[in-house]
């Protein structure tokens, strides 16, 4: 036999599209060959690959072999092809016995002893294989992430040379056990119990968890803004095993690990105010997932909020509206899943305080125009936390709730918004609000009189009936009540802050 075709599959963004590694051996000059557009990484593979072969104690068939990985349009990387390549080598030689090929795939980095090395993208490689209904061999060091997936079929290699009694059946490699059904016992280590006092905020808190709405702190600096934003994630209801899967793929394309004591646990991403764009969004010439595809299904927390570049806030408005960011290069696009909730975190002014008398209100009113109006339209809730009272460091706080009896709360409050639209209030299409967030004529005059004196947009517009709705789904109200409408009309502080600055500027 002088053919062998073996299964693989390359990296393409979240995607694993099928590579079939031909290895044909012919007569003539000894020669190693790689075509099917292979980079650079992939190209060094023959190296490894005939040290590997010759380490392990096989034959390095001195022929003209010609490795071609097909489709020969899709850009192949990294060493993920060095074990496919081995083994078709290995099969073309007649020195391993494998009857069907066509049942497995193969995916591993090879190291010059023959030791399989790890790879990344193991969760959207399982996922492909399992739509495939073919056996994987992976690294072990990838086979406790790929077996997330469920009902997939992998066998987990340490050496290049248990092949050879694996398909022999003399020592057969057992499949990797599934992970069991996982129920979240993380301790808490970040507890809402610990936050003093700030009623409103942790109020705040409660209906931005409870809704998925995007989350704006203003108040001074040292008024726990950051460490109430840092609790959130504790009071957040848990992912459902697919969206788990989801943010688990991301994170396995991403050189990241997944903690099983986390596992349904929503990502918090906390990125720098000195970050890029493509820090945020994702890019490069081979795109990668950012910091708002990270947080997919989870929290992306952005602190100092007016420190940030304003062109780099400002490619955060697309994704907060449609949930993914697409990265076009010339070689192509990727599109990543970036359903994140936002919170944010700012000072009302340059020097931190409304009245220190150290800034103008020119001087504050171009401090705060550093963030957009249409990015300040897409936050939901934006309060105001401020100073505590004197005496509160004295007084008994034995009344201050736990994150985790909050979080029972939103679990149950985000369960009535799945069983009635199937998502969550904040992701509201413009039909859906008009259909589950019903007004009486009466309430219904009060808020467009309401949103014409506060001249706010139809986004805002919108956005406040997600909250009113969230406000309700609290309270299992079956409709939207009139104070419903006013608490959620009262998180507007920071228009209410630039109308204040814009008439004191123009006095």
């Amino acid at each position: 036999m002088t053919l062998a075709c073996v299964y693989s599959r390359a990296r393409l963004g979240l995607e694993s599209p099928l590579v079939a590694v031909e290895v044909h051996l012919a007569n003539g000059l000894p020669a190693f060959n790689i075509v099917g557009l292979p980079e650079t990484s992939v190209k060094e593979s023959k190296d490894r690959v005939r040290s590997a072969l010759l380490n392990c104690g096989y034959e390095f068939p001195a022929k003209r072999i010609t490795i071609n990985l097909a489709p020969a349009d899709l850009p192949k990387e990294g060493g993920r092809f060095d074990l496919p390549i081995a083994v078709g080598i290995l099969v073309a030689s007649e020195q391993l016995p494998v009857t069907d090929l066509q049942q497995y795939e193969f995916a591993g980095e090879l190291a010059l002893s023959g030791e399989i090395r790890q790879i990344i993208g193991e969760i959207p490689l399982a996922i492909a294989t399992k739509s495939q209904h073919r056996t994987l061999f992976l690294p072990r060091a990838n086979a406790p992430q790929a077996s997330w997936v469920r009902d997939v079929k992998i066998h987990a290699l340490d050496h290049l040379t248990q092949l050879y009694p694996h398909f022999l059946r003399q020592s057969q490699l057992p499949l990797v056990e599934a992970k069991n059904k996982i129920t979240a016992t993380e301790i808490i280590t970040e507890d809402m119990a610990d936050v003093i006092g700030q009623p409103l905020a942790k109020r705040a808190l409660e209906i931005a968890a409870s809704g998925a709405h995007n989350l704006l702190f203003i108040g001074p600096p040292g008024t726990g803004k950051t460490m109430l934003a840092s609790r959130l994630p504790g009071i957040l209801p848990l992912m459902s095993e697919e969206e788990a899967l989801a943010a688990a793929a991301l994170q396995s394309i991403s050189h990241q690990s997944i903690d099983e004591s986390s596992w349904l646990r929503r990502p918090f991403r906390a990125p720098h105010h000195t970050a890029s764009s493509a820090a945020l969004v994702g890019g490069g010439s081979q795109p990668k997932p950012g910091e708002i595809s990270l947080a997919h299904n989870g929290v992306l927390f952005l602190d100092e909020l007016p420190e940030f570049d304003r062109k780099v806030l400002d490619v955060l408005r697309e994704p907060m509206e449609s949930g993914e960011v697409t990265i076009s290069r010339a070689q192509g696009k990727q599109t990543f899943p970036a359903r994140f909730q936002l919170v944010a975190a700012m000072n009302p002014s340059p020097t931190g305080f409304y009245n220190d008398n150290r800034s103008t209100p020119e001087q504050v009113l171009r401090y705060l125009n550093r963030l957009s109006g249409p990015f300040l339209d897409r936050i939901d809730i934006q309060i105001e936390v401020a100073r505590l009272p004197r005496g509160i460091w004295s007084a008994e706080n034995e009344a201050n709730e736990s994150s985790r009896e909050i979080q029972q709360r939103v679990q149950a409050c985000r369960q009535r918004q799945i069983q009635r639209q199937g998502l969550a209030n904040a992701h509201l299409s413009s039909p859906q609000v008009r259909r589950y967030c019903p007004l009486s004529k009466e309430d219904n005059d009060f808020l467009e009189l309401a949103v014409e004196k506060l001249g706010l947009s139809t986004r805002a517009h919108h956005k406040i009936l997600k909250i009113a709705r969230t406000l309700a789904d609290m309270e299992a109200s079956e409709n939207i009540k009139h104070e419903h409408l006013i608490e959620a009309l009262s998180y507007r502080a920071m228009d209410r802050l630039l109308r204040h600055l814009t008439d004191a500027v123009s006095v």
